[in-house]
Protein backbone atom coordinates (compact mmCIF):
# COMPACT_ATOMS: atom_id res chain seq x y z
CA UNK A 1 0.00 0.00 0.00
CA UNK A 2 1.24 3.48 -0.50
CA UNK A 3 1.81 5.65 2.36
CA UNK A 4 -0.05 8.78 0.22
CA UNK A 5 -3.18 6.48 -0.63
CA UNK A 6 -6.21 8.01 1.19
CA UNK A 7 -7.25 7.15 4.98
CA UNK A 8 -10.98 6.57 5.72
CA UNK A 9 -12.56 6.39 8.38
CA UNK A 10 -15.73 3.90 8.59
CA UNK A 11 -17.97 4.41 12.17
CA UNK A 12 -20.59 2.05 13.65
CA UNK A 13 -22.31 4.54 15.54
CA UNK A 14 -24.15 4.14 18.52
CA UNK A 15 -27.76 2.91 19.51
CA UNK A 16 -30.28 5.27 21.24
CA UNK A 17 -32.96 3.14 22.59
CA UNK A 18 -35.16 1.78 24.98
CA UNK A 19 -33.29 -1.70 24.96
CA UNK A 20 -30.53 -3.06 23.03
CA UNK A 21 -28.31 -5.98 23.12
CA UNK A 22 -25.64 -7.71 21.65
CA UNK A 23 -27.58 -10.81 19.80
CA UNK A 24 -24.65 -11.51 17.64
CA UNK A 25 -24.93 -8.03 15.92
CA UNK A 26 -22.09 -6.52 13.82
CA UNK A 27 -21.93 -4.11 11.08
CA UNK A 28 -21.80 -6.78 8.21
CA UNK A 29 -22.19 -4.01 5.58
CA UNK A 30 -19.62 -1.55 7.13
CA UNK A 31 -16.80 -3.96 7.35
CA UNK A 32 -17.35 -5.84 3.84
CA UNK A 33 -17.04 -1.63 2.30
CA UNK A 34 -13.73 -1.54 5.02
CA UNK A 35 -12.41 -5.05 3.54
CA UNK A 36 -13.18 -3.69 -0.41
CA UNK A 37 -11.62 0.08 0.45
CA UNK A 38 -8.56 -1.88 1.04
CA UNK A 39 -8.57 -4.05 -1.36
CA UNK A 40 -8.78 -0.92 -3.36
CA UNK A 41 -5.65 0.69 -1.88
CA UNK A 42 -6.99 2.72 0.51
CA UNK A 43 -6.20 2.94 4.22
CA UNK A 44 -8.99 2.78 6.69
CA UNK A 45 -9.52 3.09 10.39
CA UNK A 46 -12.93 1.88 12.38
CA UNK A 47 -14.16 3.25 15.04
CA UNK A 48 -16.84 0.75 16.44
CA UNK A 49 -19.38 2.97 18.82
CA UNK A 50 -21.14 -0.43 20.18
CA UNK A 51 -17.04 -1.94 21.10
CA UNK A 52 -18.27 -4.12 24.23
CA UNK A 53 -14.40 -4.83 24.15
CA UNK A 54 -13.12 -1.97 23.79
CA UNK A 55 -9.32 -1.64 25.73
CA UNK A 56 -10.40 1.67 27.60
CA UNK A 57 -13.61 0.31 29.06
CA UNK A 58 -12.80 -0.58 32.80
CA UNK A 59 -15.85 -1.80 33.41
CA UNK A 60 -18.18 -3.48 29.81
CA UNK A 61 -21.15 -4.70 30.01
CA UNK A 62 -21.62 -8.33 30.79
CA UNK A 63 -20.62 -11.18 28.78
CA UNK A 64 -23.10 -13.52 27.54
CA UNK A 65 -22.76 -17.15 26.16
CA UNK A 66 -21.33 -17.83 22.66
CA UNK A 67 -19.84 -14.33 21.94
CA UNK A 68 -22.84 -12.58 22.68
CA UNK A 69 -23.49 -9.68 25.79
CA UNK A 70 -24.36 -6.54 27.10
CA UNK A 71 -23.52 -3.22 25.68
CA UNK A 72 -22.52 -0.61 27.70
CA UNK A 73 -24.86 1.76 28.11
CA UNK A 74 -25.46 5.36 29.40
CA UNK A 75 -29.19 6.67 30.38
CA UNK A 76 -29.89 10.05 27.92
CA UNK A 77 -33.37 11.78 28.08
CA UNK A 78 -36.05 10.21 25.63
CA UNK A 79 -36.72 12.08 22.45
CA UNK A 80 -39.51 14.55 23.13
CA UNK A 81 -41.95 12.49 20.93
CA UNK A 82 -41.91 9.69 23.31
CA UNK A 83 -42.41 11.36 26.40
CA UNK A 84 -45.37 9.04 27.17
CA UNK A 85 -43.27 5.87 27.04
CA UNK A 86 -42.51 4.36 30.81
CA UNK A 87 -39.17 3.30 29.79
CA UNK A 88 -35.77 4.72 30.50
CA UNK A 89 -33.92 5.89 27.21
CA UNK A 90 -30.20 4.95 27.06
CA UNK A 91 -27.34 5.63 24.70
CA UNK A 92 -25.85 2.17 24.49
CA UNK A 93 -22.07 1.95 23.26
CA UNK A 94 -18.79 3.33 24.30
CA UNK A 95 -18.75 6.50 25.95
CA UNK A 96 -18.23 10.07 24.13
CA UNK A 97 -14.85 10.76 24.91
CA UNK A 98 -13.68 7.63 23.60
CA UNK A 99 -15.09 8.57 20.04
CA UNK A 100 -13.59 11.67 20.13
CA UNK A 101 -10.24 9.84 21.22
CA UNK A 102 -10.29 7.73 18.62
CA UNK A 103 -11.09 10.71 16.14
CA UNK A 104 -8.36 12.73 17.39
CA UNK A 105 -5.80 10.05 17.01
CA UNK A 106 -6.82 9.26 13.55
CA UNK A 107 -4.33 10.10 10.35
CA UNK A 108 -5.23 13.02 7.85
CA UNK A 109 -8.23 11.43 6.97
CA UNK A 110 -9.94 12.14 3.48
CA UNK A 111 -13.43 11.14 4.44
CA UNK A 112 -15.86 9.22 7.23
CA UNK A 113 -18.25 6.87 6.25
CA UNK A 114 -20.88 6.24 8.78
CA UNK A 115 -23.19 3.09 8.49
CA UNK A 116 -27.12 2.95 9.84
CA UNK A 117 -29.16 -0.24 10.99
CA UNK A 118 -32.81 0.29 12.38
CA UNK A 119 -34.23 2.99 11.01
CA UNK A 120 -35.62 4.21 14.63
CA UNK A 121 -31.83 3.96 15.65
CA UNK A 122 -31.17 7.26 13.68
CA UNK A 123 -30.15 9.67 16.28
CA UNK A 124 -27.53 7.55 17.02
CA UNK A 125 -26.17 7.98 13.63
CA UNK A 126 -27.15 11.78 14.17
CA UNK A 127 -25.45 12.11 17.42
CA UNK A 128 -22.05 10.50 15.83
CA UNK A 129 -22.51 12.52 12.87
CA UNK A 130 -22.62 15.73 15.01
CA UNK A 131 -19.33 14.63 16.61
CA UNK A 132 -17.71 14.48 13.60
CA UNK A 133 -18.30 17.19 12.03
CA UNK A 134 -17.26 19.64 14.81
CA UNK A 135 -13.97 18.00 15.05
CA UNK A 136 -13.30 17.27 11.33
CA UNK A 137 -15.50 20.36 9.84
CA UNK A 138 -13.36 19.97 6.81
CA UNK A 139 -14.03 16.38 6.13
CA UNK A 140 -17.40 14.90 4.12
CA UNK A 141 -19.20 12.26 5.70
CA UNK A 142 -20.36 9.25 3.51
CA UNK A 143 -24.00 7.88 5.52
CA UNK A 144 -25.06 4.26 4.40
CA UNK A 145 -26.84 0.93 5.58
CA UNK A 146 -30.57 0.58 6.07
CA UNK A 147 -31.82 3.78 7.82
CA UNK A 148 -30.77 5.63 4.80
CA UNK A 149 -31.73 3.10 2.20
CA UNK A 150 -35.43 3.04 3.69
CA UNK A 151 -35.76 6.82 5.16
CA UNK A 152 -33.36 8.33 2.43
CA UNK A 153 -35.44 11.18 2.08
CA UNK A 154 -35.63 11.70 5.86
CA UNK A 155 -31.46 10.84 6.10
CA UNK A 156 -30.74 13.75 3.75
CA UNK A 157 -32.70 16.13 5.30
CA UNK A 158 -31.89 15.34 9.47
CA UNK A 159 -29.04 13.00 9.35
CA UNK A 160 -25.96 15.83 8.44
CA UNK A 161 -23.84 13.53 6.23
CA UNK A 162 -22.65 15.22 2.61
CA UNK A 163 -23.47 12.45 0.43
CA UNK A 164 -26.08 9.73 1.24
CA UNK A 165 -25.82 6.50 -0.38
CA UNK A 166 -29.28 3.94 -0.85
CA UNK A 167 -29.04 0.33 -1.54
CA UNK A 168 -25.78 -2.29 -1.77
CA UNK A 169 -22.93 0.67 -2.48
CA UNK A 170 -19.82 -1.64 -2.27
CA UNK A 171 -19.11 -1.33 -5.87
CA UNK A 172 -21.49 1.51 -6.54
CA UNK A 173 -19.08 3.86 -3.49
CA UNK A 174 -15.49 3.53 -5.47
CA UNK A 175 -16.78 6.28 -7.93
CA UNK A 176 -18.36 8.98 -5.54
CA UNK A 177 -15.63 8.22 -2.99
CA UNK A 178 -12.42 8.51 -5.19
CA UNK A 179 -14.34 11.91 -6.42
CA UNK A 180 -14.12 13.03 -2.84
CA UNK A 181 -10.47 11.51 -2.40
CA UNK A 182 -9.00 12.29 -6.00
CA UNK A 183 -7.98 8.82 -6.14
CA UNK A 184 -8.95 6.64 -8.95
CA UNK A 185 -8.53 2.83 -8.92
CA UNK A 186 -10.27 0.14 -10.91
CA UNK A 187 -12.34 -2.33 -9.69
CA UNK A 188 -10.76 -5.19 -8.67
CA UNK A 189 -14.05 -7.44 -7.77
CA UNK A 190 -17.36 -8.56 -9.71
CA UNK A 191 -20.28 -6.85 -8.19
CA UNK A 192 -22.72 -9.79 -9.06
CA UNK A 193 -20.03 -12.29 -7.89
CA UNK A 194 -19.86 -12.94 -4.08
CA UNK A 195 -17.08 -15.47 -4.59
CA UNK A 196 -14.97 -12.26 -5.27
CA UNK A 197 -15.45 -9.97 -2.72
CA UNK A 198 -13.01 -10.47 0.41
CA UNK A 199 -14.08 -11.29 3.81
CA UNK A 200 -15.34 -8.29 5.76
CA UNK A 201 -12.89 -6.46 7.50
CA UNK A 202 -13.38 -8.00 11.51
CA UNK A 203 -9.93 -8.32 12.45
CA UNK A 204 -10.45 -4.45 12.44
CA UNK A 205 -12.19 -4.83 15.84
CA UNK A 206 -10.57 -4.94 18.86
CA UNK A 207 -11.48 -8.48 19.26
CA UNK A 208 -13.66 -10.98 17.50
CA UNK A 209 -15.79 -13.09 19.75
CA UNK A 210 -17.72 -14.37 17.13
CA UNK A 211 -17.97 -13.77 13.22
CA UNK A 212 -21.40 -12.79 11.42
CA UNK A 213 -21.52 -14.91 8.04
CA UNK A 214 -23.55 -14.44 4.93
CA UNK A 215 -23.49 -17.48 2.14
CA UNK A 216 -25.77 -15.36 0.22
CA UNK A 217 -28.12 -12.04 -0.33
CA UNK A 218 -31.74 -12.06 -0.86
CA UNK A 219 -34.94 -13.33 0.11
CA UNK A 220 -37.56 -15.64 -2.49
CA UNK A 221 -40.18 -14.73 -0.62
CA UNK A 222 -41.64 -11.84 0.01
CA UNK A 223 -43.13 -11.75 3.32
CA UNK A 224 -45.48 -7.86 4.12
CA UNK A 225 -43.88 -7.36 7.21
CA UNK A 226 -39.96 -7.64 5.96
CA UNK A 227 -37.86 -5.56 3.87
CA UNK A 228 -35.50 -7.98 2.30
CA UNK A 229 -36.79 -7.68 -0.99
CA UNK A 230 -36.61 -4.15 -1.14
CA UNK A 231 -32.86 -4.15 0.40
CA UNK A 232 -31.64 -6.97 -1.72
CA UNK A 233 -33.40 -7.82 -4.90
CA UNK A 234 -33.11 -11.85 -6.12
CA UNK A 235 -31.26 -13.61 -4.76
CA UNK A 236 -27.62 -14.31 -4.82
CA UNK A 237 -25.49 -16.62 -3.49
CA UNK A 238 -21.41 -17.58 -2.97
CA UNK A 239 -20.50 -21.21 -3.59
CA UNK A 240 -20.65 -23.55 -0.57
CA UNK A 241 -16.89 -23.80 -0.69
CA UNK A 242 -16.20 -20.53 -0.61
CA UNK A 243 -18.51 -20.35 2.40
CA UNK A 244 -16.26 -22.92 3.78
CA UNK A 245 -13.49 -21.59 3.34
CA UNK A 246 -14.29 -18.11 4.94
CA UNK A 247 -15.52 -20.15 8.18
CA UNK A 248 -12.12 -22.14 8.31
CA UNK A 249 -9.55 -18.62 8.01
CA UNK A 250 -11.53 -17.16 11.11
CA UNK A 251 -11.37 -20.22 13.04
CA UNK A 252 -7.97 -21.35 12.51
CA UNK A 253 -6.40 -17.64 12.14
CA UNK A 254 -8.25 -16.30 14.68
CA UNK A 255 -9.38 -18.75 17.05
CA UNK A 256 -13.14 -18.01 16.00
CA UNK A 257 -15.24 -21.05 17.68
CA UNK A 258 -19.15 -18.45 17.20
CA UNK A 259 -20.39 -18.14 13.70
CA UNK A 260 -24.15 -16.57 13.38
CA UNK A 261 -25.56 -17.06 9.80
CA UNK A 262 -27.07 -13.49 8.66
CA UNK A 263 -28.94 -14.73 5.56
CA UNK A 264 -32.69 -14.16 4.45
CA UNK A 265 -32.83 -17.87 3.23
CA UNK A 266 -30.21 -20.17 4.41
CA UNK A 267 -32.24 -23.47 4.29
CA UNK A 268 -33.56 -22.40 0.50
CA UNK A 269 -32.09 -25.29 -1.95
CA UNK A 270 -30.26 -27.04 0.91
CA UNK A 271 -29.03 -29.70 -1.22
CA UNK A 272 -27.62 -27.41 -3.45
CA UNK A 273 -26.13 -24.60 -0.94
CA UNK A 274 -26.25 -25.43 2.85
CA UNK A 275 -25.31 -29.53 3.04
CA UNK A 276 -22.69 -28.92 1.48
CA UNK A 277 -21.10 -26.26 3.12
CA UNK A 278 -21.91 -28.20 6.40
CA UNK A 279 -20.22 -31.34 4.85
CA UNK A 280 -17.61 -29.33 3.79
CA UNK A 281 -17.12 -28.01 7.67
CA UNK A 282 -17.24 -31.70 8.98
CA UNK A 283 -14.98 -32.97 6.49
CA UNK A 284 -12.06 -30.50 7.40
CA UNK A 285 -13.02 -31.25 10.99
CA UNK A 286 -13.61 -27.80 12.36
CA UNK A 287 -14.81 -27.48 16.16
CA UNK A 288 -17.33 -24.50 15.59
CA UNK A 289 -20.72 -23.30 16.94
CA UNK A 290 -23.61 -22.14 14.73
CA UNK A 291 -26.21 -19.60 15.49
CA UNK A 292 -29.12 -18.22 13.16
CA UNK A 293 -30.47 -15.27 14.80
CA UNK A 294 -32.19 -14.56 11.17
CA UNK A 295 -35.45 -16.90 11.58
CA UNK A 296 -34.65 -20.36 9.53
CA UNK A 297 -37.49 -20.97 6.87
CA UNK A 298 -39.60 -23.94 8.49
CA UNK A 299 -41.03 -25.62 5.05
CA UNK A 300 -37.39 -26.58 3.86
CA UNK A 301 -36.11 -28.08 7.08
CA UNK A 302 -35.88 -31.65 6.15
CA UNK A 303 -34.95 -34.51 8.82
CA UNK A 304 -31.86 -34.85 6.63
CA UNK A 305 -30.60 -31.31 7.36
CA UNK A 306 -31.62 -31.57 10.98
CA UNK A 307 -29.16 -33.88 11.48
CA UNK A 308 -26.42 -32.42 9.03
CA UNK A 309 -26.94 -29.26 11.36
CA UNK A 310 -26.87 -30.84 14.75
CA UNK A 311 -23.89 -32.92 13.84
CA UNK A 312 -21.86 -29.91 11.99
CA UNK A 313 -22.13 -27.83 15.44
CA UNK A 314 -25.58 -25.54 15.33
CA UNK A 315 -26.17 -24.25 19.04
CA UNK A 316 -29.05 -22.10 18.87
CA UNK A 317 -31.98 -22.36 16.29
CA UNK A 318 -34.77 -19.86 15.50
CA UNK A 319 -37.67 -20.91 13.32
CA UNK A 320 -39.62 -18.15 11.38
CA UNK A 321 -43.33 -19.14 12.58
CA UNK A 322 -44.73 -15.90 13.69
CA UNK A 323 -48.07 -17.32 14.06
CA UNK A 324 -50.00 -20.21 14.32
CA UNK A 325 -53.06 -19.00 12.87
CA UNK A 326 -53.14 -19.97 9.07
CA UNK A 327 -56.85 -18.41 7.87
CA UNK A 328 -55.57 -15.38 6.33
CA UNK A 329 -51.95 -16.08 6.42
CA UNK A 330 -51.23 -15.75 2.41
CA UNK A 331 -51.69 -11.96 3.05
CA UNK A 332 -48.54 -11.71 5.21
CA UNK A 333 -46.34 -14.57 4.12
CA UNK A 334 -46.57 -17.74 1.87
CA UNK A 335 -44.04 -20.18 3.96
CA UNK A 336 -45.16 -22.58 6.28
CA UNK A 337 -48.58 -23.89 6.38
CA UNK A 338 -50.55 -26.39 8.66
CA UNK A 339 -48.53 -29.55 10.48
CA UNK A 340 -45.36 -27.74 9.16
CA UNK A 341 -43.89 -26.27 12.09
CA UNK A 342 -44.30 -28.99 14.53
CA UNK A 343 -43.11 -31.28 12.00
CA UNK A 344 -39.95 -29.61 11.79
CA UNK A 345 -39.35 -29.70 15.64
CA UNK A 346 -40.07 -33.40 15.83
CA UNK A 347 -37.21 -33.00 13.34
CA UNK A 348 -34.64 -31.20 15.63
CA UNK A 349 -35.79 -32.72 18.07
CA UNK A 350 -35.33 -36.45 16.64
CA UNK A 351 -31.63 -34.89 15.56
CA UNK A 352 -30.96 -33.85 19.01
CA UNK A 353 -31.43 -30.41 19.80
CA UNK A 354 -33.13 -29.75 23.16
CA UNK A 355 -36.28 -27.73 23.71
CA UNK A 356 -33.96 -24.80 24.99
CA UNK A 357 -32.43 -24.83 21.98
CA UNK A 358 -35.12 -24.45 19.43
CA UNK A 359 -36.53 -21.19 19.21
CA UNK A 360 -39.25 -20.04 17.93
CA UNK A 361 -40.45 -16.26 16.74
CA UNK A 362 -43.53 -14.76 17.03
CA UNK A 363 -44.71 -11.51 15.76
CA UNK A 364 -45.87 -8.58 18.28
CA UNK A 365 -47.76 -5.75 17.44
CA UNK A 366 -48.71 -6.07 14.04
CA UNK A 367 -51.73 -3.75 12.67
CA UNK A 368 -54.78 -5.26 13.94
CA UNK A 369 -53.72 -8.69 15.69
CA UNK A 370 -55.79 -9.88 17.97
CA UNK A 371 -53.24 -10.40 20.81
CA UNK A 372 -55.49 -13.55 22.28
CA UNK A 373 -54.33 -15.23 18.84
CA UNK A 374 -50.78 -14.32 19.62
CA UNK A 375 -51.64 -15.68 23.20
CA UNK A 376 -52.99 -19.27 21.67
CA UNK A 377 -49.88 -19.04 19.30
CA UNK A 378 -47.19 -18.84 22.52
CA UNK A 379 -49.22 -22.24 23.87
CA UNK A 380 -48.92 -24.35 20.88
CA UNK A 381 -45.26 -22.99 20.55
CA UNK A 382 -44.95 -24.37 23.83
CA UNK A 383 -46.74 -27.40 24.33
CA UNK A 384 -44.97 -28.88 20.80
CA UNK A 385 -41.36 -28.84 23.27
CA UNK A 386 -39.79 -25.24 21.75
CA UNK A 387 -39.75 -21.49 23.02
CA UNK A 388 -41.79 -18.78 21.54
CA UNK A 389 -39.65 -15.91 21.61
CA UNK A 390 -41.70 -12.38 20.37
CA UNK A 391 -40.50 -10.37 17.96
CA UNK A 392 -41.98 -7.29 18.10
CA UNK A 393 -42.72 -5.69 15.12
CA UNK A 394 -41.59 -2.73 13.88
CA UNK A 395 -43.19 -1.12 10.45
CA UNK A 396 -40.92 -0.26 7.84
CA UNK A 397 -41.31 1.68 4.58
CA UNK A 398 -41.31 0.08 1.61
CA UNK A 399 -42.87 -3.17 2.89
CA UNK A 400 -46.37 -4.54 1.96
CA UNK A 401 -47.50 -3.77 5.34
CA UNK A 402 -46.37 -0.43 5.53
CA UNK A 403 -49.64 1.43 4.56
CA UNK A 404 -51.68 -0.59 7.06
CA UNK A 405 -49.47 -0.03 9.95
CA UNK A 406 -49.56 4.19 9.24
CA UNK A 407 -53.47 3.49 9.18
CA UNK A 408 -53.57 1.63 12.31
CA UNK A 409 -50.25 3.50 14.47
CA UNK A 410 -51.72 5.81 17.45
CA UNK A 411 -48.46 7.65 15.84
CA UNK A 412 -47.89 9.42 12.59
CA UNK A 413 -45.30 6.67 11.11
CA UNK A 414 -44.48 9.29 8.42
CA UNK A 415 -43.64 11.83 9.64
CA UNK A 416 -40.48 10.19 11.56
CA UNK A 417 -38.68 7.13 11.67
CA UNK A 418 -38.58 7.52 15.71
CA UNK A 419 -42.39 6.37 16.33
CA UNK A 420 -40.86 2.74 13.77
CA UNK A 421 -39.65 1.49 17.22
CA UNK A 422 -40.50 -1.68 18.28
CA UNK A 423 -40.08 -1.40 21.63
CA UNK A 424 -43.12 1.19 22.00
CA UNK A 425 -45.53 -1.68 19.98
CA UNK A 426 -46.52 1.55 17.52
CA UNK A 427 -49.23 -0.36 15.67
CA UNK A 428 -51.01 -1.03 18.72
CA UNK A 429 -53.98 0.94 19.06
CA UNK A 430 -55.32 3.16 21.88
CA UNK A 431 -56.28 1.78 24.59
CA UNK A 432 -52.56 0.67 24.44
CA UNK A 433 -51.95 -1.97 27.79
CA UNK A 434 -48.55 -1.95 28.83
CA UNK A 435 -49.94 -4.89 31.06
CA UNK A 436 -50.95 -7.10 28.71
CA UNK A 437 -47.95 -7.18 26.64
CA UNK A 438 -45.95 -7.66 29.87
CA UNK A 439 -48.18 -10.64 30.21
CA UNK A 440 -47.45 -12.67 27.24
CA UNK A 441 -43.94 -11.93 27.61
CA UNK A 442 -44.20 -13.30 30.73
CA UNK A 443 -46.09 -16.39 29.25
CA UNK A 444 -43.42 -17.12 26.77
CA UNK A 445 -41.24 -17.00 29.82
CA UNK A 446 -38.89 -14.35 29.17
Amino acid sequence: MEKDSPHVLVINPWIHDFAAYDFWAKPIGLLAIASILRLHGYQVSYIDCLDRSHPDVSHPGKAGRFGKGHYLKTRIPKPKELYDVPRNYSRYGIPKSLVRKAINNSPRLKAVLVTSLMTYWYPGVVAVIEVVREMLPEVPVILGGIYASLCYDHAVQFAGADMVLSGQCEAGLLEPLGDLTEYTCTCRFSPDDLDTYPYPAFDLQSSIPYVPILTGRGCPFRCAYCASGFLNPGLRRRSPQHVVEEIAYWHEKYAVFDFAFYDDALLIDADHHLTPILEGVLTQGLDVRFHTPNALHIRPLSGEVARLMFRSGFKTIRLGLETAFFDDRKAMDNKVGPGEFEQAVDYLKEAGFKDDAIGVYLLCGLPGQDLAELEASIKMVKACGARPILAQYSPIPHTALWSAAVSTSRYDLESDPIFHNNSIFPCQKEPFSWEQISYLKKLTGD
